[in-house]
């Protein structure tokens, strides 16, 4: 038996869940959730209050659980620090019959001929196209006879300094660190069917303060991008508009659906700098602010994979996952703003064990990671460790050097591959007049 500690650091909140991996079983043993300190953006701005918070979740999993030795996590890393190469790689193929170790000599020749600034280091490293001989677009050449395997990565790279910072607050926290995982990949793995991966589709991870964007294609990772606008930005916006503070601005972000169904046109809050002073605030007034930030977070959104240069390769559309997602109608009204694509909620793929608290979309990147941790993810990887990581087997070969006679590949064809790659409101049931209202304005700012 296999235990696996996930631990996601996000802004809002720290999330470190234990589970154990037996007979190709995955069961959850123990959750922790603690309140985020330290951490803004999704980056560490205080190692010592990140490292309280993450101390704090561990200790509820562990007493949950009621394990102990515990002291590596698989753990999620913002796009805040990361950013995205594209490489190319090319080996012959000794025997004619390609094999895993050729598969690991392309993608590792590929990773050689990555230009990686020096600061900064490999997270993931994907394939998304293999060529065998003149064959193109094989998802996987495992088996297949040929002379000459080629392949295309995407590689997730992430700033030096802020992977120190991660590792220095882990062990802090006393833990050291098994792997690093983009949040965007790792809430990709919990939310995305297979028939969504090979289609094309967009997977969406917005949270408190950033939105983490993954692209899928042909059931391999195309595309890794971050924004930094999230739910919490909805909340400061109330803050300013109705001069209240940022607890009762938090508290009608959340209850809005519940402020829409009750029938009350004006609701009553505190005044900011004098919390026991009243005013009343209008439903009119908090529908229009919440929309304005809901209508300016999509349309960033859509840019983003607009300028991905990808957006004609994602026929299953696009999955929104995060505490962003649970806001009112969120599904319908995104609809209306990624140009007809389809638009569904992602939520975490079901696992055994306590996971009946860990359904809502919040939590898909840190099943995520516990995913990741069985390699229950995509045919071929390096991690952030430089291991060699296929789902078809728990062993990892480590490569540290590459021959250069494995790169037969020539500037010229690398030149000429990498610019051609450059180049929620439905029907539903009849409600209170105020619900009909309340569609009305959102139909009319929108």
């Amino acid at each position: 038996m296999k235990n696996i500690l996930a631990v996601d650091i996000g802004s809002y909140k720290t999330t470190a869940i234990i589970a154990n991996y037996d007979n190709e079983e995955l069961t959850i043993s123990g959750v922790g959730i603690a309140k985020s300190k330290g951490i803004k953006k999704g980056a560490i701005i205080n190692i010592d209050h990140a490292s309280r918070s993450i101390k704090q979740a561990l200790s509820d999993a562990v007493r949950i659980a009621g394990v102990e030795g515990i002291n590596k996590a698989i753990v999620s890393i913002s796009s805040t620090y990361t950013k995205s190469i594209t490489s190319y790689g090319i080996v012959n193929v000794p025997g004619n019959e390609i094999t895993i170790k050729e598969i690991n000599r392309a993608i590792q020749t590929a990773l050689y001929n990555a230009n990686i600034p020096n600061d900064y280091q490999v997270l993931q490293a994907i394939p998304y196209d293999f060529k065998v001989d003149e064959l193109n677009e094989i998802d996987d050449p495992a088996g297949m006879s040929g002379s000459r395997l080629e392949v295309s990565l995407h590689i997730i790279v992430a700033q030096k300094s802020g992977i120190e910072n991660l590792k220095k607050t882990m062990r802090q926290a006393g833990l050291e660190i098994e792997n690093i995982v983009a949040a965007g990949y790792a809430s990709g793995l919990s939310t995305l069917k297979e028939d969504e991966k090979e289609l094309g589709v967009a997977v969406i991870d917005i949270g408190a303060t950033t939105s983490d964007l993954a692209i899928f294609i042909n059931k391999s990772l195309r595309h890794t991008d971050f924004l930094g606008v999230g739910s919490y930005h909805i909340t400061n916006d109330l803050s300013m508009a109705l001069h209240t503070p940022l607890a009762d601005a938090e508290a009608i972000k959340i209850n809005f659906e519940e402020l829409v169904k009750s029938g009350e046109d004006l609701i009553e809050i505190s005044v900011i700098g004098s919390e026991d002073e009243k005013q009343t605030a209008s439903l009119t007034t908090i529908t229009q602010v919440i929309s304005a930030r809901i209508e300016e977070t999509f349309l960033l959104l859509n840019k983003e994979i607009e300028d991905s240069g990808l957006r004609n390769k994602i026929g299953a559309g696009i999955v929104l996952t995060g505490g962003f997602t649970n806001f009112y109608n969120i599904k319908e009204i995104a609809s209306q703003f990624f140009g007809g694509l389809p638009v569904r909620v992602g939520y975490p793929k079901e696992i055994g064990g306590l996971f009946d608290n860990l359904k809502a979309p919040e939590y898909s990147c840190v099943i995520g990671l516990l995913l990741y941790g069985i390699k229950d993810g995509l045919n071929y990887e390096i991690d952030s460790n430089r291991n060699f990581r296929t789902k078809y087997s728990f062993e990892e070969t480590k490569t540290t050097s590459i021959p250069m006679e494995l790169d037969i590949e020539t500037e010229e064809k690398k030149t000429k591959e990498k610019e051609e790659i450059t180049t929620i409101i439905s029907d539903n049931k009849k409600e209170s007049n105020i619900i009909q209202k309340i569609k009305t304005w959102l139909g009319n700012l929108f």
